[in-house]
């Protein structure tokens, strides 16, 4: 049974430099027709689970008007949320207001996800966004006043020309607005993205890893659950960590992935597609073998890594039997301890090539 939702909400008031998500210009006729087809999906798809997390997320969420979220929130009234523990819901800094605020309150949503990602200039104008921190203090102080304590602001660092200064000030600003939560994203070229057309090129690789040291160390009263994620403790994402933790879960709109009944799914993201009722464009079948390769995949993400008990209640099979980890023990990549295995927080920053070794 599943026990999250993700929702997709692919509408921008203006679209990122380096955004390769599912995404359109903001435009009244699409989202009216979107949330019917958003609508329809669910009723189809949707098997009564009782559900513990929502994530609704983009895209810009809160690009769309009150009237619009309005519609959303009676499209997610057809979901069990009687158990539910945390709701969360994107938004840019700019479309925070007392009215957005107000019918999120009356809603359920009880954690905000805010898009930052910088207040540096240089960066801000790469990324073609804004940002501004007397605006983000307000705005902020705005958010406890209506509730919200639960609140994640994102940081996007290895930008070009970005120095260790210019990221220090970024992480001594974002500290000074006192979040719950703090997700930091290196910065991806991904294709069709205008950065990529206009023939972007990574930061050196060693100057990025110094940036992810900076960041851990200027982080480090919080807690470092998840490769890119730093939370007060009690805050973590419960949302994010089912993804983590290989645990099944719906994905709802264009572009969303789920995982359900043992199928990993991907839905299209061609609006005319998606409008006709034709939302899954690829699926994958997992058998016990492709399960456990992404609880290893998704798991040792995860700072605590992946309990050795646990991986043999869920899939029947000894994870030491099943992976070849005695030379990784041997060289350091992976430690085991408590009867968790972990990848060594030295060599975090090299995850992906760990995951490979093993897999």
């Amino acid at each position: 049974m599943a026990k999250s939702v993700y929702i997709h909400i692919p509408f921008c008031k203006n679209i990122c430099s380096y955004c390769d998500f599912c995404k359109f210009l903001y435009n009244e006729k699409w989202v009216g027709a979107y949330l019917t087809g958003l609508k329809n999906e669910i009723k189809d798809r949707y098997m009564d689970d009782e559900i513990q997390t929502i994530y609704i997320g983009g895209g810009t969420p809160s690009a769309l008007t009150i009237p619009e979220l309005k519609r959303l929130f009676k499209i997610i009234d057809i979901l069990n949320k009687e158990n539910l523990e945390e709701f969360t819901f994107e938004c840019n800094l700019s479309d925070i207001n007392a009215d957005l605020l107000a019918l999120l309150k009356c809603n359920g949503v009880n954690r905000l996800s805010i898009g930052i990602e910088s207040f540096n200039k240089n960066k801000l104008q790469f990324m073609e966004r804004k940002a501004d921190f007397k605006d983000a203090v307000n705005k902020i102080k705005l958010c406890h006043e209506y509730g919200f304590e639960n609140i994640n602001i994102d940081l996007m660092y290895a930008i070009p020309n970005e120095t260790l200064k210019d990221l220090n000030r970024d992480l001594n600003l974002f500290i000074k607005l006192n979040p719950m939560h703090i997700s930091t994203y290196s910065l991806i070229l991904e294709e069709h993205t205008k950065v990529v057309n206009n023939a972007t090129q990574y930061i050196q690789e060693e100057l990025d890893y110094e940036m992810f040291k900076l960041i851990c160390k200027k982080l480090n009263n919080a807690n470092h659950y998840e490769l890119s994620n730093f939370a007060i403790p009690g805050y973590e994402s419960k949302h994010n960590l089912v993804y983590w933790n290989n645990e099944e879960y719906y994905g709802f709109g264009l572009g969303a992935a789920g995982y359900i009944d043992n199928i990993r799914y991907q839905n299209t993201k061609n609006l005319k597609k998606y409008l006709l009722g034709n939302y899954v464009e690829e699926k994958e079948i997992l058998g016990n073998k492709e399960k456990m390769d992404y609880e290893i995949m998704l798991g040792l993400r995860k700072l605590q890594g992946i309990n050795i008990l646990k991986f043999k209640e869920k899939y029947g099979k000894d994870i030491e039997k099943v992976y070849n980890l005695e030379p990784l023990y041997k060289n350091k990549d992976l430690i085991k301890k408590r009867g968790y295995i972990f990848i060594n927080p030295q060599k975090i920053y090299v995850m992906n090539e760990i995951l490979i070794k093993i897999i």
